[in-house]
C-alpha cells in the first residue's frame, strides 16, 4: 500500500486528466473499515500529499467518492455521518475534511442512491444537528449548514429524532422552538447569515423589520438581501426604502432590478441612474455615461446638463445635435460667469500660450527653448480605450510647460513623418541633467510612453525627474485637489477621456492639454516661494529636493528601474534652482 501514486483527476469539462504524485492510500477495498481509520488515513494523504492545499482538496474529494461508490457499511450517507462524528477529534482538519466528505456526498447522490440508506443517514444527520446545537459534537456553523441542504433535514425530521431520544431533556417541546432558539443564538452574535440560510431552510418567517435594519446596520448586506427575498415583495420594499433612505442607491438599484421593482420606485430607479451617470462624467467617461443612458431623453437630458455645468460647450453641442436636444439647450444653459469661476483657467497661469509643434521647423525651435530652462512641466494625453482586455492606445500628445508657455508635440504625426529628429529632440530634453522635470505621477506617463514608441530611445532613459505626487503624498483628489489646495481652485477634467486622436483638437482639449502641465510649475513655486513650508501641511517643512530621481530607466523588464538619489543630485539642485 504505497503512499505516492498516480491520481485521475477531472478537469471542469468532466474528462480525466492525468496527474502526477498526490500522496493517496489505496482505497480498494473499505466495505468494512471504521469511520475512525478511514479519516486518519485520509489525513496521512493529505498530510504527506505533495500537492498545494487547492489541488490537494480536489484530488482527495474525487478518492472519497470512489470510497462511497465501494459500498462502505452500513451505507456511504451513513457512512459520512459516522465520520461526521468523529472528524472534531481531528482539531485543525476537522472543517476542512468535513466540507470534504459532504461535497463528495452531494455528488455521489446525485448519480446514485440508496433509499434505505438515505432515510436511516437522514436521522442520524437529524441527531448530528441535535447534538451539535447542544454541545456535545463541536462542529462550524457552516458545517451546519451543509448537513441540514445535503440531508434535507426538515422539522418533521428532528421532530422524529427528539421524540424517540432519551437524550434530550425536554426543554423544547418541539423542533420548531428548538431550531427557532438555535437560530436566535445565531442572531445574537450577529452570524446573520447562517441565521437567514436556517430561516429560510425550515420556512420560519417570524423576524420582521427590526431584524432587517439589524443587518443592514451590521454591514451584512447579503444576508439582508436574503432574507428580503425569502420573506417577498412587501419586505422587498421595506429593503430599498432603507438603501434609499441611506443614500445606498447603487443597493437598491440592484433590488429593484433582481426583483422586477422598477414601477414601485420610479423615482429611485431615476435616482441610481443619475448617480451613475455623474460619477462617469466626473471621470471624463463621456462616451460609457452616453451609452448607460440607452438613449433615454430624460437621462440624456440630465448628461447634457452635466456637461454644460462642467463648461464641457463641444460634448454639449455633440449630444443636442445627435439626439435633437436644442429646445432643453436654450431653456438650460447656465451662467458662464458661475461656470468660469469654479476652475483655474489657463490664462492665469501662462503668459505667451500654447504652440503646437507637428512639424521640423516647429520641433528645432521648441527644443530650443525648453533646453533654455530650468524647470519645465511634462504630461501626455491618449486615446481611452473601453473595451476590456484590449490594448490601450498609442499616446497622442506631449505637453512640456516652462514658466512662459506650453508646448504641446504631437507625437502621433511627428512620430510618423520625422522620428529620427523627433527621438534626437526629445532625448535632448528628457535626458538632459541640467532640466528638472516635474510630473505628476509621471511614472504612468512613462510606461505608456514606452510601450507606445518602443523604437526611441528617448522614451527608455530620464534624467532629474520630480513627482510632485512624492512631494504632497495627497491620498484623494489628484492633480485637480492638489491644485485646490495649493493655489485654490482646481482642474476642470472633464475632457481627460476625449479623443485625444482627431484633428485638430478642439481649443478646450489645448487648454485642457496645456492646463495639466503649467499647473505644476505653479505648484513647484509654491513649493520654493514660501521658505520650503507649506501652511495646508501645517508648517510641516517640504523635503521635494529628496524626492528627485536623478536617473531612470524605463525598461519593461527591469521593475524597479535604476534609480539613483544621491547627494550629488541634491548638490546639483541647489546650484540650479535654489
Amino acid at each position: 500500500m504505497g503512499l505516492e501514486e498516480r491520481v485521475d483527476t477531472r478537469n471542469k469539462q468532466g474528462k480525466f486528466n492525468q496527474t502526477s504524485t498526490i500522496c493517496k492510500h489505496a482505497f480498494s477495498d473499505l466495505t468494512h473499515i471504521a469511520p475512525l481509520v478511514f479519516i486518519y488515513l485520509l489525513k496521512a494523504c493529505y498530510f504527506n500529499g505533495t500537492y498545494k492545499a487547492t489541488k490537494k482538496f480536489r484530488v482527495l474529494q474525487e478518492q472519497v467518492h470512489l470510497v462511497l461508490r465501494n459500498d462502505p457499511q452500513p451505507g456511504p450517507a451513513t457512512f459520512v455521518i459516522q465520520c461526521l462524528y468523529v472528524l472534531p477529534i481531528f482539531d485543525l482538519y476537522s472543517e476542512g475534511f468535513s466540507h470534504l466528505v459532504i461535497s463528495a456526498l452531494r455528488r455521489f447522490l446525485k448519480m446514485e442512491t440508496s433509499t434505505w440508506d438515505s432515510l436511516e443517514a437522514k436521522d442520524l444527520a437529524s441527531q448530528l444537528f441535535i447534538d451539535i446545537v447542544g454541545g456535545s459534537v463541536n462542529h462550524d456553523e457552516r458545517i451546519v449548514e451543509k448537513i441540514l441542504e445535503a440531508f434535507d433535514i426538515q422539522l418533521a425530521n428532528i421532530d422524529k429524532v427528539m421524540c424517540l431520544s432519551a437524550k434530550n431533556d425536554c426543554r423544547f417541546d418541539t423542533a420548531k422552538k428548538f431550531v427557532e432558539q438555535y437560530i436566535f443564538g445565531l442572531i445574537e452574535s450577529q452570524s446573520y447569515m447562517t441565521a437567514v440560510t436556517l430561516l429560510e431552510h425550515f420556512s420560519i418567517r417570524q423576524s420582521g423589520q427590526s431584524f432587517l435594519l439589524s443587518m443592514i446596520e451590521s454591514k451584512q448586506l447579503k444576508a439582508a438581501d436574503k432574507w428580503a427575498t425569502f420573506m417577498g415583495k412587501p419586505m422587498l420594499c421595506v429593503l430599498v426604502q432603507e438603501y434609499f433612505d441611506r443614500n445606498m442607491l447603487k443597493n437598491a438599484y440592484e433590488i429593484i432590478q433582481k426583483n422586477n421593482l422598477r414601477h414601485e420606485f420610479p423615482s429611485v430607479y431615476h435616482k441610481y441612474k443619475e448617480s451613475s451617470l455623474k460619477k462617469l462624467a466626473e471621470k471624463g467617461c463621456w462616451d460609457v455615461a452616453e451609452a448607460r443612458t440607452n438613449s433615454n431623453r430624460q437621462l440624456l437630458e440630465y448628461l447634457v446638463y452635466l456637461a454644460m455645468e462642467a463648461g464641457y460647450s463641444e460634448k454639449v453641442d455633440e449630444l443636442c445635435d445627435r439626439y435633437s436636444l436644442e429646445g432643453f439647450l436654450n431653456a438650460k444653459v447656465p451662467e458662464a460667469s458661475l461656470l468660469h469661476s469654479r476652475f483655474l483657467h489657463l490664462s492665469e497661469l501662462v503668459v505667451e500660450g500654447v504652440v503646437w509643434v507637428d512639424e521640423v521647423n516647429a520641433l528645432h525651435n521648441a527644443t530650443s527653448h525648453i533646453e533654455g530652462c530650468k524647470v519645465v512641466g511634462l504630461d501626455c494625453e491618449w486615446k481611452p480605450n473601453y473595451v476590456k482586455g484590449s490594448k490601450p492606445n498609442k499616446v497622442s500628445i506631449m505637453q512640456i510647460a516652462s514658466d512662459k508657455m506650453v508646448v504641446i508635440f504631437d507625437l502621433i504625426k511627428l512620430f510618423n513623418d520625422i522620428p529620427d529628429v523627433l527621438n534626437d529632440s526629445l532625448t535632448r530634453i528628457l535626458q538632459s541633467p541640467r532640466i528638472l522635470k516635474l510630473g505628476y505621477n509621471f511614472q504612468c506617463d512613462m510606461k505608456q510612453l514606452a510601450h507606445s514608441y518602443e523604437e526611441l530611445e528617448c522614451f527608455k532613459h530620464y534624467e532629474m525627474l520630480l513627482d510632485i505626487q512624492n512631494v504632497f503624498k495627497e491620498p484623494r483628489g489628484g492633480l485637480s485637489g492638489l491644485a485646490k489646495k495649493i493655489l485654490g481652485v482646481g482642474l476642470n477634467k472633464t475632457r481627460r477621456n476625449s479623443n485625444w486622436e482627431q484633428r485638430p483638437l478642439t481649443q478646450n482639449q489645448l487648454e485642457y492639454a496645456a492646463l495639466d502641465a503649467a499647473v505644476l510649475i505653479h505648484i513647484f513655486r509654491h513649493v520654493r516661494g514660501h521658505s520650503q513650508t507649506a501652511e495646508g501641511e501645517g508648517h510641516v517643512k517640504l523635503e521635494w529636493k529628496s524626492c528627485i530621481v536623478s536617473h531612470m530607466d524605463n525598461i519593461k523588464k527591469s521593475k524597479k528601474g535604476s534609480k539613483k538619489e544621491s547627494s550629488d543630485a541634491e548638490t546639483k539642485e541647489d546650484q540650479q534652482f535654489s
